[in-house]
C-alpha cells in the first residue's frame, strides 16, 4: 500500500500558481520531509491531500484510496496552531474528540502517554506552553492509530527544547510503523527525522531523494603554496571538476579518507601544506542552492 502519491498535482488561486504539476510517493513507513522555503505551496498541498481545498487539476491518493468518504479514517494530521477548548484539561479536551471519533477512552490516556503529558492531563490546556500545545494536537491527531500522520511545520514557535521533544516524538511514531509525512521550512530539522526528502520551491518540486545524498558531499580543503602549483597539481591528479580554488583555499570534492593520498601527492610535487582538514556538508547551504530563494504563496 502506498501511503502517499500525487500525479500533476496542481493549485491555483486565481492568476497565482501556488502548486505546479507535483508528484510524489510516500513510501510505506518512512518519515518524509517535505522540504521548502515559506511559501512554496507546501501548505496547499496537505491541504489538498486531506480534502480541505480542491485541487485545480492532477491526481491524488491517500491510504492507497482516492479522496471521498471513508478515505482519512486511517490519517491524523495537524495542520496550523492546534485548536482546543481553553477552560478544558488537556486530557478532557483529547475525550471530546475521543468521543467524536469514536475512540475508546483508554485511547486517550495511551495518546497521552505517547507524547509525554499524562503527568499534565489534569491541568487546563492555557496553563500549557507551547510545547505541550503542540504534543497535545499530536495526541489528537493519532487518537485513530492511523497510517499515515500528516505534520504540517510541527515545530514552528517552539524552543529547542519543544523541537527536540517533537522530533523524538515523530521517531518514535515511525519506529512503530506509522508513516508520517512531514513539513517544514528548515533543512537541519528535516535531516534530523526524516528517511527521504521531496524539496518544493515555486511550488514545483526540486528533487525527491534521501536526506543522506541530499546532506552529503563534504569537502576536503587544502591551504597549500604555492597555490597555483598546487591547483595545477590536483586538476591534474583529480580532474578540474573536482577542484574549486577561492583565493588561497582549494576545496576538493573527494572523500575524507583521500586525505592523505592528497597531503603525499603534493608533498611529492614540491607543494608546501600549510592546513588540510575535512569540512561537512552544510545542509543550509544546500537548501538554499536548491531554492533559490523564491517564494509564492503557500
Amino acid at each position: 500500500m502506498i501511503p502517499v502519491e500525487t500525479t500533476s498535482l496542481t493549485k491555483r488561486y486565481g492568476r497565482t500558481l501556488a502548486v505546479d504539476e507535483l508528484s510524489i510517493t510516500v513510501q510505506p513507513g518512512e518519515v518524509y520531509g517535505f522540504l521548502g522555503p515559506n511559501g512554496a505551496g507546501k501548505t496547499s498541498t496537505l491541504r489538498m491531500l486531506l480534502g480541505l481545498i480542491r485541487p485545480t487539476s492532477g491526481t491524488l491518493r491517500l491510504p492507497d484510496r482516492p479522496p471521498g468518504p471513508g478515505c482519512l479514517d486511517r490519517v491524523g494530521a495537524l495542520i496550523g496552531g492546534p485548536a482546543f477548548y481553553p477552560y478544558l484539561s488537556g486530557r478532557a479536551n483529547v475525550r471530546v474528540l475521543a468521543n467524536h471519533a469514536g475512540v475508546h477512552r483508554g485511547g486517550v490516556d495511551a495518546m497521552l502517554e505517547l507524547v509525554d503529558l499524562a503527568q499534565r492531563g489534569r491541568d487546563r490546556y492555557t496553563t500549557y506552553s507551547l510545547g505541550m500545545k503542540q504534543r497535545l494536537g499530536l495526541a489528537a491527531a493519532m487518537l485513530k492509530e492511523p497510517e499515515l500522520l500528516v505534520l504540517d511545520e510541527p515545530t514552528n514557535g517552539l524552543d529547542p527544547a519543544g523541537m527536540a521533544d517533537m522530533r523524538t516524538t515523530v521517531r518514535k511514531l515511525a519506529v512503530d510503523g506509522c508513516t508520517v509525512l512531514f513539513s517544514s521550512h528548515l533543512l537541519t530539522e528535516v535531516a534530523q527525522v526524516c528517511n527521504r526528502v521531496g524539496v518544493l520551491n515555486g511550488g514545483r518540486l526540486v528533487t525527491e531523494t534521501t536526506v543522506a545524498e541530499l546532506c552529503g558531499g563534504g569537502t576536503l580543503r587544502v591551504i597549500a603554496h604555492p597555490t597555483a602549483a598546487a591547483r595545477e597539481h590536483l586538476a591534474g591528479l583529480l580532474g578540474t571538476d573536482l577542484v574549486h580554488v577561492g583565493g588561497d583555499v582549494i576545496d576538493l570534492d573527494i572523500a575524507a579518507a583521500d586525505a592523505a593520498r592528497i597531503n603525499t601527492a603534493l608533498v611529492g610535487a614540491d607543494v608546501a601544506v600549510s592546513e588540510l582538514h575535512w569540512r561537512e556538508p552544510d545542509p543550509e547551504r544546500t537548501f538554499l542552492e536548491l531554492t533559490g530563494g523564491d517564494h509564492r504563496v503557500d
